[in-house]
């Protein structure tokens, strides 16, 4: 079975069309699966939503993004586990691409993805660049995830020290198994992230990212753009 697993803050908005494309994109494979939403700490009718469009729902307390994640796992029966992120729209291709890759004797891997809406300019410019050094580095963001139940379980998931960028050491620990791969097609995410920082902000992000590491990030301080109230459904 393929297993969906789709953490969840505050997602009432986005959370039904992220789970109707994975519904479509299973469905178009033809073969057994779930969708678990694992509603973390929402305030808001995600857990509903997600219910009205055919998702099972754990509910957790987390607020810990890699927490949530390991959460939805264990709750999980498949032993095909696929990420993705409440505001991001998996596409049959992306799916068939990481169940072929999976199958084919890789441990793990993600798509790249393309950010929806109006973007700002700094983030038109700087997107394809960012997408070239995923492809080229052979990783990519959290939004699509994808492994095997087993390596999975032999890495010991997502490490919780971290609450933001814990798909890196996540992907660095699956690399260390076995073959990680970044297949051609994409999956579309909200560009709502993009649209609430400046330039400054964007470049004093992918500093601490480039030259902190995911150890900059075991603290939820100063995470308001992942842990900050949601400004926009888009």
């Amino acid at each position: 079975m393929i297993s969906f697993i789709v953490p969840a803050h505050n997602e009432e908005q986005l959370v039904g069309r992220c789970v109707s494309a994975i519904h479509a994109a299973a469905k178009d494979l033809g073969e057994p699966y779930e969708i678990v939403v694992v509603d973390d700490a929402s305030a808001d009718s995600t857990a509903a939503v997600a219910e009205q469009h055919g998702a099972r729902v754990l509910r957790v307390e987390n607020r810990q993004i890699a927490a949530t994640r390991n959460a939805g796992a264990r709750e999980a029966k498949g032993d095909l586990l696929f990420f993705v992120d409440a505001d991001t729209l998996a596409s049959a291709d992306a799916v068939r691409a990481g169940l072929k890759a999976l199958r084919e004797g890789a441990v793990g891997g993600g798509c790249v993805f393309d950010l929806d809406g109006a973007l700002p300019l700094w983030a038109r410019l700087l997107h394809p660049v960012g997408i070239g050094l995923l492809r080229l580095l052979n990783v990519t963001g959290g939004c699509f995830l994808f492994s095997t139940r087993e390596a999975f379980e032999e890495v010991g998931g997502f490490c919780e020290r971290y609450f933001a960028v814990e798909d890196r050491p996540f992907i660095s620990a699956l690399k260390r198994k076995g073959r990680f791969v970044v297949p051609r097609p994409r999956v579309t995410t909200s560009g709502r992230q993009a649209r609430r920082l400046s330039l400054w902000q964007a470049m004093r992000l992918i500093a601490r990212m480039a030259f902190g590491g995911p150890e900059s990030f075991t603290r939820r301080d100063g995470l308001d753009l992942w842990y900050g109230p949601r400004s926009e459904g888009s």
